[in-house]
């Protein structure tokens, strides 16, 4: 919304240039200056127009969820059009990969360049007529003239503005060529470009986010006051006759009934050129909101072109799509929730545009919360996201037993029944395949104990082994499972009780000390499930000859830890 102030009976009134509505009242102008950030009450139109020049990131995805949330949540419409003119850094594969990653993350269009539309086309390289017939009445109107400068000339100005410390604006050398000039030397093919007459002071705005955003006239140097006179003329038409992305964006989102337009503060700058188009060409500019850049740790900005960041990597870690949207979602979006735990539904029908000012700090640590608490979900539903945890995690197990085949314990029909176990029982802490394999790779293959740490307890328990290995060993085969094992533990804990020295610690008795002991017996001293299932899982041959080989080498290493 743009707004301006005039004389109205000898008062000054705010305008709304929208509405043309006028308020004297001077609170009142403030507050309707004020952005609501509530949803509208009408369906809104909102659009993704990502350009094929490199890969779905998060900040990209962000963009494309936040307009497809005020889309759906108002009941309107959610676009994708492909800014494809940037013939010189389009990327093989780019264009598919982008519809390939947002319907992995269920955001689905409405209209588009492969289903189409009444506004179509949706890509910007089929739509060239139409920018270069409304470069021509910008042209007309006197809003925009044709650039005849060389590409020399123009670096030369530009080294020269540089060396002055001034930003390489353009001169307008090519503004007052007369129109009859102009009009023979572009039609005797004369190469050109057509440039934006932008007016001294760009036009102050209200962005929903940032609420009032530009300079009001008498901030500024007039052009006679300063040094060097420059203007910051964009090119609307290349000299290959294409438009640049201020043309394009104003007439596509004109012409497809954009309403609302949410995008990254990179883009704010760009804003004022594009209101100045709009109101040349008399057209309703729509609501704008820029939202804060996504950056790292290091606050650095994330870049499409840094791979880490690409969406298709998060695939392949076997990152939840849902994850990552819940994620995403809340990157300078604020909610009143008491859980940032909202899948796509949720967020649809809680979303508002109360966005956060200033940039987000990605917290991978949330992601991997999110990630366990949707796992968690999906082993209880048992659907097809459980069905795919499963087979993602068998391919990760074989590929380890393909590359370690000496290690292998567990038969290859029996694979799939222990992921799923270990699944149903340790999906709270389900991250990725292959961090869960690693957790629980004791179950699948043999692997060499960590260092033994001392336990209190531990020269009483070792006077008892004995005690440990007859006992398991009296569970019959047909009988190991966790209820048996836990009755053979509770056996050995009373057994040790009536010998355990009361003065040694833990004061409880055994018990600790001896989860301890065959913690590191069974499974290298690597946390993970129960020691019952543990048990269960593995096996009675492969138990008890981890507990054996354990007790074995007990007194070397009590030896070894006191030494340490």
């Amino acid at each position: 919304m743009i707004t301006s102030r005039r004389a109205v009976a000898g008062k000054k009134a705010w305008v709304c240039c929208r509405c043309r509505c006028i308020s004297t009242n001077s609170k009142q102008g403030a507050a309707e200056r004020r952005p609501s950030q509530k949803l509208p009450t009408i369906p809104a139109r909102t659009r993704f127009a990502p350009s094929p020049t490199g890969y779905l990131h998060l900040g990209s995805l962000r963009t494309a969820l936040f307009n497809y949330l005020t889309a759906k949540a108002t009941g309107g419409q959610f676009i994708l059009r492909i800014e494809d003119t940037d013939k010189k850094r389009l990327v093989d594969g780019a264009e598919d990969r982008l519809y390939q990653d947002l319907k992995w993350a269920d955001l689905h269009w409405d209209e588009g360049p492969d289903i189409g539309g009444s506004f179509g086309p949706y890509k910007q390289s089929e739509r060239t007529a139409l920018y270069q017939s409304h470069a021509e009445k910008l042209v007309h109107s006197g809003h925009a003239y044709r650039c005849f400068c060389s590409t020399q000339r123009l670096q030369s100005l530009a080294k020269e503005r540089s060396l002055l410390g001034l930003p390489s604006d353009y001169d307008r050398a090519c503004a007052n060529i007369p129109t009859e000039e102009s009009e023979e030397r572009a039609s005797k093919g004369q190469q050109h470009v057509v440039r934006l007459k932008m007016p001294d002071v760009p036009p102050v705005y209200i962005d929903l986010v940032y609420s009032v955003v530009g300079k009001r006239k008498g901030t500024e140097k007039s052009q006679s006051q300063r040094a060097q006179p420059s203007y910051e003329d964009p090119v609307l038409i290349k000299s290959d006759g294409l438009p640049t992305y201020h043309l394009a964006n104003v007439v596509d989102d004109h012409s497809m009934e954009i309403t609302h337009v949410i995008r990254a503060t990179e883009w704010m700058s760009s804003t004022p050129k594009h209101l100045v188009m709009y109101e040349a060409f008399g057209w309703k500019p729509p609501i704008f909101a820029h939202v804060g850049l996504l950056q790292d740790a290091s606050r650095q900005k994330f870049s499409k072109r840094n791979l880490a960041l690409d969406i298709r990597s998060f695939q392949n870690d076997g990152i939840f799509a849902e994850a990552l949207v819940n994620f995403v979602a809340l990157f300078g979006w604020s909610h009143r929730l008491d859980d940032d735990y909202l899948c796509l539904q949720d967020l649809v029908k809680n979303f508002d545009l109360k966005f956060t000012k200033g940039n987000t700090i990605a917290v991978p640590n949330k992601l991997m919360h999110l990630q366990k608490r949707y796992a968690q979900k999906y082993v209880r539903e048992g659907g097809k996201e459980y069905a795919s945890m499963v087979d993602q995690l068998l391919v990760v197990v074989e590929k380890h037993l393909e590359a370690y085949p000496d290690s292998r314990i567990c038969p290859t029909n029996e694979l799939k029944a222990r992921i799923a176990a270990l699944l149903h029982l340790d999906a709270k802490n389900y991250t990725t395949p292959q961090e869960f394999f690693e957790r629980n790779s004791q179950f699948f293959c043999s692997l060499p104990r960590e260092k033994y740490r001392s336990h209190p307890g531990d020269h009483t328990l070792g006077k008892n082994m004995g005690v440990i290995v007859r006992l398991f060993e009296s569970v019959a085969d047909q009988e190991w499972d966790e209820a048996s094992l836990r009755q053979g533990f509770e056996s050995i804990v009373n057994a040790l009780s009536a010998k355990w020295d009361q003065n040694t610690k833990p004061a409880d008795g055994p018990r600790p000390t001896l989860q301890h002991f065959l913690r590191w017996a069974l499974t290298g001293g690597r946390s993970g499930p129960g020691l019952m299932f543990t048990m269960s899982a593995l096996g009675r041959d492969i138990s008890l000859k981890r507990i054996k080989d354990a007790v074995a080498k007990w007194d070397t290493l009590v030896a070894e830890v006191d030494r340490d």
